[in-house]
């Protein structure tokens, strides 16, 4: 059986990271081909070195004449490839990224980039014809009136050929969150109309059971220190504000076509349950595991098969008591922030997003304080409903959209 061949987009990120975790693991199963970076070098030629890897990008535009590229361009040009292999690459700049997204002899794309920018790549993989092994939130939130048809595309187009599994999804586009691998691993082989509701666990964050005036001094460093998951700055601090539980639920409402309705937060300190789905008839079925990202990783590369463990199993004699609570929407704002414009739709979640992008830098960079990261994505989103809100209809569009809610956050966090 040949081995599939994936590229890894934000390589030396978090997820990017514990992906080749998963290929070391896996080494007869998987092979890299493709690695790009928005800016960390150094990183990725130690990654390519340590992979054999051909195919290479950096999305930082800037670092264009930084003399590492040249060494770049060398390791890719003194690699062997195989026949049938499309000539060696490294190139520079956010359409390089896209580039490798459609790369010819790559079977799977793990879209592991941070913000709006994965968007691009995630359409462009789907559209080459490549599975999506998707980590990047905004390629839903904003974009998922354009993804979810290309993959439901894509699915017809692979049941078609006979590439997809014999039962269950065709695997287009598989969730490498945890929380929407545990319910897309839930709803194997269930009638998706027997589901009665979604349950997406949180933790709570590392401010769980605060008060706003308690949190009105909270610093960076505190915001950065997640309780029971180990991520990226960005992602961490959305978990903090649960701005990533309210992505989470836009992300549910296009993967698995659930009403908002149908979609609930449940906070679980433990993080043991990744998350639940309720059926018809009462049943609930939850999805247990170790914390770790290579779960639901390996998952995405591995199915419909399920390969050897990545990590060390859940101990349930271990685990001692799991509590469950409902999120504090008073305090931490922009979970329902994030439900509105879930709900409202069109281009809303595009501004959402955007004005949490721009918000939660300026909070890291000390130049805001950290509850107006809420009041910013609040006022952008104001001023985006009072314009109009409009249907979304292209990539193009929704980058305008995006600008336009950057330059509006900025406006706002300089006037603070």
């Amino acid at each position: 059986m040949s081995k599939r061949r994936i590229v890894v987009l934000g390589s030396t990120g978090s997820i990017g990271t514990q992906t080749l975790d998963v290929v070391r693991q896996h080494g007869d199963q998987l092979e890299v081909v493709g690695l790009a970076v928005h800016g960390s070098l150094d990183g990725l030629l130690a990654q390519a070195r340590a992979f054999g890897v051909r195919h290479l990008a950096v999305g930082d535009s800037s670092l264009i004449d930084d003399p590492r590229c040249d060494e770049a361009r060398a390791l890719v040009a003194a690699l062997p490839g195989a026949v049938g292999e499309s000539e060696a690459s490294f190139a520079v700049g956010p359409e390089a990224v896209a580039a490798l997204a459609q790369l010819p002899e790559a079977d799977v794309v793990v879209n592991a980039l941070v913000g709006a920018a994965g968007l691009r790549a995630s359409y462009d993989a789907l559209a080459a014809g490549k599975v999506l092994a998707l980590a990047n939130k905004e390629s839903l939130v904003v974009g998922g009136d354009l993804i979810m048809p290309l993959a439901a595309l894509l699915d017809e187009q692979r049941r078609a050929e006979g590439t997809a599994p014999v039962t269950g999804p065709a695997g287009a586009l598989m969730p490498i969150d945890s929380e929407h691998g545990a319910i897309y691993q839930c709803l194997l082989g269930e009638n998706p109309r027997e589901v009665s509701k979604l349950w997406v666990t949180a933790s709570g964050g590392p401010f769980r059971g605060k008060t706003r005036s308690e949190l009105t001094a909270i610093t960076p460093a505190q915001a950065l220190a997640h309780p029971t998951w180990n991520m990226g700055a960005k992602i961490s601090i959305d978990s903090s504000t649960l701005m990533n539980k309210g992505l989470e639920v836009i992300e549910a409402h296009h993967l698995f076509a659930m009403a908002y309705d149908q979609i609930e937060v449940v906070v679980q300190p433990q993080s043991a349950i990744h998350s639940m789905v309720e059926f018809t008839d009462g049943s609930v079925l939850a999805h247990l595991g170790t914390t770790d990202m290579r779960i639901p990783i390996q998952f995405a590369l591995s199915y419909p098969a399920r390969w050897e463990a990545p990590v060390a199993p859940l101990d349930f004699r271990t685990l001692g008591t799991l509590e469950f609570a409902a999120p504090d929407t008073d305090t931490f704002r922009c979970l329902p922030l994030a439900r509105h414009a879930g709900e409202v739709g069109g281009t809303l979640p595009a501004v959402m997003n955007a004005a949490n992008e721009v918000a939660v830098a300026a909070f890291l960079a000390e130049q805001i304080g950290y509850l107006d990261i809420a009041a910013c994505v609040e006022a952008v989103m104001e001023a985006h409903e009072r314009a109009g809100v409009q249907p979304v209809e292209s990539l193009d569009q929704l980058e305008a959209v995006d600008g336009w809610a950057r330059a509006q956050a900025r406006l706002w966090c300089a006037a603070r």
